[in-house]
């Protein structure tokens, strides 16, 4: 079958490569559970082998593999420049300091939107989500406790701020995939995110300022995990508002609307003098700590827990999972099945508004199924980004709905890897049966010596 000068699959053919491609990512991520990188790497191979059988040319196989995963480049030296950064912040003391005084400004009455805030804060400064819920999550959940706010409600704020900040921040991977796979500049479809998620942001503080006002009468901030926190970030770190000058060097050239690689290299450049200054870093502890990120030892694990991160090799592995989406989606688009796909949604999608629900309902089921968006960004970005222009409309609207199905959809989905993540150390952390915190793969998890009733 011809497309102009081009050779591509029949439909029959494109839709048995679509199927087979779904359930080797549904049967590897969920039935095997084996990491995604592999899944989509071999799912990738098999793809190849399939175009290659039913007549596509090896050479234009490995060739839009290519193009695709050079395409990527840029997104892959921000992720660097973001680990980086965020090791150069950790060792400087610009992000301790940032918990300290956070921490310090809890007040009972506005407790609930101080956490929110908090949380926020961390997420936009650190790029996590999930290392703010794991450590900031963790002591807030802590306080909440002793103030008597109800769990659910203390993790509800401590979730908006998480991963609203996940969403906003352009240290974070999430933005930085679903600018790649959509060619979309990363400010500018962070900017067209806040149409959705600013509103939802605005309503949740107002209900957390006017639903924490009654646990404001007759109730201080404290607890062991609190003051743990306070004591050992002081006693470690010289603290001082002069920190935070990375972060307002970050902003000004975010505002300015300078390149993001320069503006990361500038934050990078000012958080190691600060460490030389203020910390008596080494220029080989700081230079270590750029690769392989902060990796400090304070005596107290929820401390290290929540500092102990960044570094050029903390983004390998999401560099890793780009390329191996790449090679998935690259033989998905020389055989034409991305075409005859477009070809089906095209007959249903009659208007812009059509296009963009069925994309919307397409990748929140997508992401319902496979539970992680590392996956369902890559490869339904990829299909449909060219389709968009074709109804008149701009590629930051499918950003923003990947982001708004994806981040902020994944809390919400408790068989996702971030809704159990979620779940776990928030409930655990109220039953308080913590014992010790301890690290499994990458991902920092709670242990207790026994949960009690569920």
């Amino acid at each position: 079958m011809e497309n102009g000068n081009k050779k591509i699959v029949k439909p029959g053919q494109a839709l048995s490569m679509l199927a087979v491609g779904i359930a080797i990512i549904v049967v590897g991520l969920l039935v095997l559970k084996v990491n995604n990188r592999i899944v989509l790497a071999v799912d990738g191979i098999v793809m190849c082998l399939m175009a290659w059988s039913f007549g596509i040319k090896y050479d234009d196989l490995q060739k839009d593999i290519k193009d695709t995963i050079s395409s990527m480049i840029v997104a892959m030296l921000i992720l660097l420049a973001v680990g980086t950064l965020v090791g150069t912040w950790m060792i400087s003391g610009t992000v301790p300091v940032m918990i300290y005084y956070g921490m310090k400004i809890i007040t009972p009455g506005l407790f609930l939107p101080i956490i929110c805030l908090l949380c926020t804060f961390m997420s936009v400064l650190a790029g996590t989500s999930w290392g703010t819920l794991a450590t900031v999550g963790i002591a807030c959940m802590g306080v909440a406790q002793g103030l008597g706010v109800p769990p659910e409600v203390a993790a509800g704020a401590i979730c908006v701020g998480a991963f609203f900040g996940d969403k906003v921040s352009p240290l974070s991977d999430s933005p930085v995939i679903t600018a790649s796979v959509t060619d979309v500049p990363m400010i500018e479809g962070i900017k067209h995110s806040l149409i959705s998620t600013g509103p939802a942001y605005i309503i949740s503080m107002i209900f957390f300022v006017i639903y924490g006002l009654k646990f404001g009468k007759g109730t201080t901030v404290g607890g062991t995990i609190y003051e743990d926190i306070l004591s050992t970030v002081s006693s470690n770190f010289n603290l001082s508002p002069l920190l935070l000058l990375p972060v307002l060097v970050v902003i000004i050239l975010i505002v300015m609307k300078k390149p993001t690689l320069p503006t990361f290299v500038a934050g990078i450049v000012v958080g190691g003098i600060l460490a030389a200054i203020f910390q008596g870093a080494s220029l080989t502890g700081i230079l270590n700590a750029m690769y392989s990120g902060y990796a400090g030892s304070s005596g107290s694990e929820v401390v290290d827990s929540m500092l102990n991160r960044g570094g050029f090799t903390s983004m390998l592995s999401t560099i890793g999972l780009l390329m191996a989406a790449g090679i998935f989606g690259a033989p998905l688009r020389t055989a034409g099945v991305v075409d005859v796909l477009f070809n089906y949604i095209k007959k249903v999608a009659k208007s812009d508004k059509s296009m963009s629900l069925g994309v919307l309902l397409i990748h929140s089921i997508f992401f319902l199924i496979i539970g992680a968006y590392y996956v369902t960004y890559p490869v339904i970005g990829g299909m449909v980004k060219d389709l968009f222009p074709e109804y008149g409309l701009e590629k930051k609207n499918l950003m923003r709905i990947m982001l708004d199905t994806g981040t902020g959809l994944a809390p919400l989905v408790p068989w996702a890897t971030t809704g159990s993540y979620y779940l776990l150390p928030m409930w655990l952390q109220y039953m308080n049966r913590i014992s010790t915190i301890g690290t499994m793969g990458n991902n920092r998890f709670i242990y207790c010596n026994h949960i009690g009733s569920k």
